[in-house]
Formats: C-alpha cells, sequence, structure tokens
C-alpha cells in the first residue's frame, strides 16, 4: 500500500493528485522551484521540497532531484502529473532502480509510444489504422520535402516526440515546407529534446476524438469512452467534451476496441489516451478514423471522463500502481449525461493567442454550488510567470444533456472574474455560445475559421463608460449614507481614461441617482445594490448586472461574454520610447534566432527574428516595407514585454 506519494509536478494537476490522495489518507510531498516557493500545491502538500530555479531545465526536470526529494521524505511513489517528466522512460527506470513505484506505465511501454514513428509501425502491426504518411528516420530536409510531395499538400508536419501541439505545423504549398520544418524542429528540440519529425497527410475538416484507456498488471485492458477535443488552436486543445457529439454507437464501439488493441499492444498499465484523428466531412463511419498518438499519462482533460463515467481516474492509476485488480470489466462502465471543460489561459486571443504574464489581481471563480468544477493551481495575488504553461484554471461543468450542459458552462464564464493579465474568458464564451459549436458541428479548423468574430473586442458603448467611470467614483464603503452628500447640490466628479483620444466622464451623484455624461451618450442610473465586484443597476427601468472593480491603475468591467480594462489617464506618465517604425516584443521570452540585419530591406510581413514563450515559438515578422536600421536584440537573449527588437529606418 502506497502512504506517502511524491507529486513531481506543478500547479493544477498537482493540486488535483494531492485532493484525491488526501481522500484516500495517503500523505503527499511536493517539490517546487524558485517561483513556486509560495504556489497552491505548496501549501497544499503535507511536506514540500526545494528542487532548484525557475527553469524547468534547472528543476521539474531533473528527475535525480525529485528522487532525492522523495527518499528524503519518505514517499512511497511519484506520481509524475502530466507534461515534464510524465513521459520519460529513462526517469521511471530511475524510480524503479530507486525502489520506489511509479503512477504510470513501464518505461518499456512510454519508449514504444513515446516516438510517433515507432509507435504507428506497431500499431500498423496491431491492425490499427493508421494515417497515410512517413515516418521514418531519415531527417535530412531534402527528403524530407520529398516525402511531402509525395503525400501531396496540405501536409502535417509533427515532432516524433512529445505532444501538447508542439513542434507541429501544417503547411498547405511546398514553398512554406523548409521554414515551416525548421520552426517545428528548433520547438521540439527546446521541448522535447528531440529535433525529429515525421510527415503525414492532413486529413481535411478533421475532428480530434480520443479514447481515455486503463490497464493494470494482471493484463485487463478497459476504455472509459470518448472525449472530443476538436476545438483547438495552434494544435492546441480549448474546450474538450464527453461523449462526443453525434457519435454512432457503432463507431464508438469499433474506436474502443482499436484503443484496447493499442493498448494491449504495449502491456499497458495505469491511465493513457489513445488519439484518432477523424473524417469529419460528414457522418462519423467506423473506417473514418486513424492512429495519431497515445499518450502515456493522465491527460490535462481527463475531468470530463470523470464526470460522465464516475470514477476518480487518479484513484483508479494508485489502485494499478498498488497491484490492484482495475475494479469494473467493459461491459460494467456507463456513461450519464454531458460535461464539458473549458481551459482558461493568460493569453491574449486577439494578438494571435501570444502568452501573458502579470499577477491575478481578481480571481473570482463560481462555486461548486452553482453545478461547476474547479481545477486550479492558482489564487488570487499569484502571479502568472514566462516559466510555465499559462493554464490559470480548468472549468468543467455537466449536464443531462449537451445543451443543458453547453448552457452552464455559459453562465459559468459570465460568473468567473479574473484580471491582472489578459485571458481567454471572453473567447471561451462567444465560442461557447457560436452557432456551429452549439449544434455540433465541430471540427479542428472551426476557430481559425472563425477567429475574426470570435476574438473580436467590440468598441466601448455608453453603458459601459458610464458603469466604469461609475466604479472609478464610488467610494470604497458603498453603504456610507454621507458618500454623496454635498451641502450645496449633487456631487460633480470627472474621470479620464486612456484611448485616442483620451475618454473623459463627468458623474454627477446624488442620494437616489447618477448621471453619467459620456462621450457616446448620457445615462442616468440608480444603483439598486452592489455586492463585491457585483454591481446591479436600474436605467430607464430596466435592471442589469454588471461585474466592476477598481485598481489602482483603472477599472474592469465585465458584462456578459465580454470585459475591457479602463486605464485612468496619467498626464504625467512619459511618452513611450518607442520610436515609429520600431518592434517591439508582444511577450515576454527568449529570442531563439536572428533571420534579418541591419541595412536589409523587407517586406511587410516578412520573418525578423524568432522568440519562444512557454515552449511555444513565435515569429516576429515587419509591419511594414522598409530597411532595418538596427537590429536590438541577438540569439539567446531574454527580453520583457514591450522590449524594442528592430528599429526601422526614418523616411527622409
Amino acid at each position: 500500500m502506497i502512504k506517502k506519494l511524491l507529486i513531481a509536478n506543478r500547479g493544477e494537476i498537482a493540486c488535483r493528485v494531492i485532493r484525491t490522495a488526501r481522500e484516500l489518507g495517503i500523505e503527499t510531498v511536493a517539490v517546487f522551484s524558485d517561483a513556486d516557493r509560495n504556489a497552491m500545491h505548496v501549501e497544499l502538500a503535507d511536506q514540500a521540497v526545494h528542487i532548484g530555479a525557475a527553469p524547468v531545465g534547472e528543476s521539474y526536470l531533473l528527475g535525480d532531484r525529485i528522487i532525492d526529494a522523495a527518499k528524503r521524505t519518505g514517499a512511497d511513489a511519484i506520481h509524475p502529473g502530466y507534461g515534464f517528466l510524465s513521459e520519460n522512460p529513462d526517469f521511471v527506470d530511475a524510480v524503479a532502480k530507486a525502489g520506489l513505484v511509479f503512477i504510470g506505465p513501464s518505461a518499456d511501454a512510454i519508449r514504444a509510444m513515446g516516438l510517433k514513428d515507432k509507435a504507428k509501425a506497431l500499431m500498423e502491426k496491431a491492425g490499427v489504422p493508421v494515417v497515410p504518411g512517413y515516418h521514418g528516420d531519415n531527417q535530412d530536409a531534402g527528403f524530407l520535402a520529398e516525402q511531402a510531395d509525395e503525400i501531396g499538400y496540405p501536409v502535417l508536419i509533427k515532432a516524433r516526440a512529445g505532444g501538447g501541439g508542439k513542434g507541429m505545423r501544417l503547411v498547405e504549398k511546398p514553398a512554406d515546407f523548409a521554414d515551416a520544418l525548421a520552426s517545428a524542429q528548433r520547438e521540439a528540440q527546446s521541448s522535447f529534446g528531440d529535433p525529429a519529425c515525421l510527415i503525414e497527410k492532413f486529413i481535411q475538416n478533421p475532428r480530434h476524438i480520443e479514447m481515455q484507456v486503463m490497464g493494470d498488471a494482471h493484463g485487463n485492458v478497459i476504455h472509459l469512452f470518448e472525449r472530443d477535443c476538436s476545438m483547438q488552436r495552434r494544435h492546441q486543445k480549448v474546450i474538450e467534451e464527453a461523449p462526443a457529439p453525434d457519435m454512432p454507437e457503432d463507431v464508438r464501439q469499433a474506436m474502443g476496441a482499436a484503443a484496447v488493441a493499442a493498448a494491449k499492444a504495449v502491456n499497458y498499465q495505469g491511465a493513457g489516451t489513445v488519439e484518432f484523428i477523424v473524417d469529419g466531412s460528414g457522418p462519423l463511419r467506423p473506417d473514418g478514423f486513424w492512429f495519431m498518438e497515445m499518450n502515456t499519462r493522465l491527460q490535462v482533460e481527463h475531468p470530463v471522463t470523470e464526470e460522465i463515467t464516475g470514477f476518480d481516474l487518479v484513484a483508479m492509476q494508485i489502485a494499478v500502481a498498488e497491484g490492484q485488480t482495475l475494479p469494473v470489466t467493459q461491459d460494467q462502465i456507463t456513461a450519464t449525461g454531458h460535461a464539458f471543460e473549458v481551459r482558461l489561459y493568460a493569453e491574449d486571443p486577439s494578438n494571435g493567442f501570444l502568452p501573458a504574464t502579470g499577477t491575478l489581481d481578481i480571481l473570482d471563480f463560481p462555486t461548486a454550488d452553482n453545478g461547476v468544477r474547479v481545477d486550479t493551481g492558482v489564487r488570487q495575488g499569484d502571479v502568472i510567470s514566462p516559466h510555465y504553461d499559462p493554464m490559470i484554471a480548468k472549468l468543467i461543468v455537466t449536464g443531462p444533456n449537451r445543451n443543458a450542459a453547453l448552457l452552464k458552462m455559459s453562465k459559468a464564464l459570465e460568473e468567473l472574474v479574473v484580471h491582472g493579465c489578459v485571458t481567454n474568458r471572453a473567447f471561451l464564451s462567444a465560442l461557447v455560445i457560436d452557432a456551429d459549436f452549439a449544434a455540433g458541428r465541430v471540427d479542428t479548423g472551426l476557430i481559425d475559421r472563425k477567429g475574426a468574430d470570435l476574438t473580436a473586442r467590440p468598441d466601448p458603448t455608453a453603458n459601459t463608460l458610464a458603469l466604469a467611470a461609475l466604479a472609478a467614483v464610488r467610494p470604497a464603503d458603498a453603504e456610507d449614507p454621507f458618500a454623496n452628500f454635498r451641502l450645496w447640490g449633487a456631487a460633480r466628479q470627472a474621470v479620464t481614461f486612456e484611448g485616442d483620444p483620451n475618454i473623459s466622464i463627468f458623474v454627477e451623484t446624488t442620494a437616489t441617482e447618477t448621471k453619467v455624461t459620456t462621450p457616446l451618450g448620457d445615462l442616468t442610473f440608480s444603483v439598486v445594490a452592489q455586492n463585491g465586484p457585483e454591481l446591479l443597476v436600474e436605467e430607464n427601468g430596466v435592471k442589469s448586472r454588471a461585474i466592476v472593480h477598481k485598481t489602482g491603475h483603472g477599472v474592469l468591467v465585465q458584462t456578459a461574454g465580454h470585459d475591457r480594462f479602463f486605464k485612468f489617464f496619467d498626464p504625467s506618465a512619459s511618452a513611450s520610447s518607442a520610436k515609429a517604425g520600431a518592434l517591439t516584443a508582444p511577450m515576454p521570452g527568449n529570442v531563439i534566432a536572428v533571420v534579418a540585419k541591419a541595412g536589409d530591406s523587407v517586406s511587410e510581413g516578412d520573418r525578423l527574428l524568432v522568440m519562444e514563450a512557454m515552449k511555444m515559438e513565435h515569429a516576429i515578422t515587419a509591419a511594414q516595407d522598409g530597411v532595418i536600421a538596427e537590429m536590438l536584440v541577438s540569439e539567446g537573449d531574454q527580453v520583457e514585454q514591450g522590449a524594442l527588437l528592430v528599429r526601422m529606418q526614418e523616411d527622409e
């Protein structure tokens, strides 16, 4: 029996494992880097051990330090979570050599499935359908380009190691292949230490459907139904659901049988996910899905499976690792209802989903009383750093059917309040009410096709301007009966927010009502109630609810699916030092490639350099035609958001 468990991870998944371990009466040990010294998972664990500096290569990827921490604290077993060392067979071997239990599959199973090219060859032998493509060892760029020509465009370049969308590029024409391959190889090397890639035919109108499997040490393997993970941007999942919409029973059975066969082919033990690419051009059919890869670990989206089946997958992982037999057979597993999970990220959807950093000044989740499960590893006041994945939390809801669950998710996102860094909350709200998504017409290209609409930031209205100004002038003690008292009439105050031009608003307040004069129109409010950041106002007989929160820098206004931060105008602030034609860093990160130099003539859209943030590459391109006057960074530099990167020559 496992009595003490070390979690070799951080953030949300570490907190998730700790919760189940606590329910099982198992003590827990956390590990942490310099950046995570005061993190939530450290606070929740019974013990915590410092393992190094903030970069993952100096802390969470150092298996020897993690094993040493387990020995020092008397842990019996190690749970790897997902990411980091979770699919590293050498780490699994080292854990076993140290006399500890690894909560996961064997090193041999991880090796068999860890490299996509070898895994696909193995799957072909096991009778599992695979996508046509080149899965060999020859990594010569010219040879791979020839293979792409033979396969036929569009093709997908995929890192053979790892997952999470890293090292993956869609190439639609031969002219783009060389740059895409080089970029995928760099990202694969950075993320997984292996630059090798494979080339596959890109399936048109693809859906991404995966099967959750679980195996034990006695040769038993089951599946716990499917999850649809088609809602993706840049090959990374955004929304997952279970079961998949419009999934015929014969396809479910065929896919489940293929997933079980895949797991049995490597004598799989523990939790795993077999991922399939599915032809979504028409109704799903038994011969219209192909094996992509197997993730030999727990998945980020595992909660939706837990919600419809009623099983705690972490508890099952631990039981299997203890040598227990699976608690159920395949015919005893049933699914009830429909579940959704959305991933709340610190990122800017309106700027290519670039990752963001900042302090979570406000973090107010919907409660379990409202039927919302929140899996998170951060709290209000925590910092989202550039060192790790930018996910803030997962919101999970379950309903009796898909429509009911979708409505519940829309409401949960409306109630969620987060401020301090840019997030994808409004984008998620727009996505869950999208007509195609709501109707179950899903495929991996939906977000790209509708990106402009889904990421649009509507211009402020008179109502939102008025609410911002109202929040700006309301006293901290909103119930103070003398707050708006003036001996000679109404209190008149002015608020100016930054804009182009700046936005000046006048607020006249009496004991009974407030008149707000904005550039877009005048409104007269009466404040019905205020509960923390929630403000209920009445205007022309219509009551409405909004979230308003004043900080030292401005006011956050959140209504339905939209949020906007109005920054106070500071007349003493100096003008930006950036000159016309200069390019600045859109996020904090590392410069990993410089492809242009001073004196080069460039055209709008030309790649000038490449930055890496949170293990993802981002190309910095010329905003206009011109000549580079100065390249201000070099390969290997680490820069902050807003730092000057390139200066262009000014027109004479």
